[in-house]
């Protein structure tokens, strides 16, 4: 018989497996009733924007966690996305165009491009960890440096701007007042891919097969489980989630460039891992990577209310998913 809890029960259990979540939690409160303005329409704002964007990429990378791989070349895929969405969308009339006699793109073309190119990467390092067998590490560190530099032959180390303004205003867009009440659009794309994704994992196939290779990949395949599609599947999705993340990173910033999107696969990685994705394959829930990106966004937020030098946010976050992954680890180790 199913033991029922109380509601007490259930958030102490919460927080004994998620130690990270509720420190940081914690943090943010007390920094929130000790500095100005921290609790305000605009910093909320602002964090729903920045952890819509993301939570849209660690969607991507949660489903190479959950079958025991990883995607390095998230971040890059990103980057590149946002600087062809930018070529793209460029005024016609904006005099610093990179390609001159490149046609003003309507946005939503520009998005059905960059999809494309991310599916298709994404396909590339699907099978080539599926087929050819070559570690995901491998695989996508080296996809990373590829990407990286197609991005830099494509816009020659240049700053990209200039874009037409129905395509910033959509993605920058909010309801309500600037100064009060506000909510960004991004919200409700965040929203509508958790919803898309939580349906994907929950009650589809894909779902299935997913958690099984995670959970025991030899099983998997002798029990039916085609792993070569459904891998190659999983990658090309996440390569989807990238393009479509740096589509709204690059109208969200104003700008784009080849640094762009740099380190943001290991952002998606702790979030994924805060939020109880395990690196051993097998485990992860949607509204897990929600709660891991929201609390990784909210303590670099923490540290800038703070004062904190900039440079030592690189060292709070690093810490930050070193912790998350060993906690991840010798839980599974206790489980077993």
């Amino acid at each position: 018989m199913k033991e029922n809890k109380s509601i007490g029960t259930k958030i102490l259990d919460y927080i004994k497996g998620n130690p990270i979540v509720a420190m940081l939690t914690v943090v943010s409160i007390v920094v929130g009733m000790t500095v100005p303005n921290f609790f305000s329409w605009n910093n909320l704002s602002n964090l729903i924007s920045n952890t819509a964007v993301r939570f849209i990429i660690a969607l991507g990378v949660s489903g190479c966690l959950i079958t025991k791989g990883t995607d390095l070349s998230a971040g890059r895929q990103v980057g590149l996305a946002a600087c062809l969405s930018g070529i793209l969308v460029q005024r016609a009339d904006y005099s610093g165009r990179l390609f001159a006699n490149l046609p003003e793109f309507n946005m939503f073309a520009a998005l059905l491009i960059v999809v494309i190119l991310g599916a298709i990467i994404g396909g590339i390092n699907g099978t080539i960890i599926s087929r050819l067998k070559v570690p995901p590490f491998i695989t996508t560190l080296g996809t990373q440096t590829i990407v990286y530099g197609c991005c830099l032959v494509l816009t020659n180390a240049q700053p990209i701007g200039g874009f037409t303004e129905g395509y910033t205003k959509l993605i920058t867009g909010r309801i309500g007042s600037a100064k009060s009440f506000n909510l960004p659009y991004l919200l409700f794309v965040a929203i509508f891919f958790g919803l898309l994704f939580w349906f994907l994992y929950n009650k589809m196939r894909h779902g299935k097969y997913m958690y099984a290779i995670g959970g025991n990949e030899v099983a998997a395949e002798v029990s039916g489980v085609n792993v070569t599609k459904s891998l190659t599947l999983i990658y090309i999705t996440a390569g989807i989630m990238y393009a479509i993340a740096g589509w709204l990173l690059a109208a969200k910033s104003g700008g784009a460039s080849a640094g762009m999107g740099q380190g943001y696969e290991l952002e998606a990685i702790a979030g994924c891992t805060i939020g109880g994705v395990s690196t051993t394959g097998g485990i992860g829930t949607v509204s897990g990577v929600l709660v891991g990106v929201l609390v990784f966004e909210l303590l670099k937020i923490v540290l800038q209310f703070l004062g904190v030098n900039p440079y030592y946010n690189f060292i709070v976050q690093g810490i930050v998913i070193i912790v998350a992954v060993a906690l991840d680890i010798r839980k599974n180790i206790k489980k077993k």
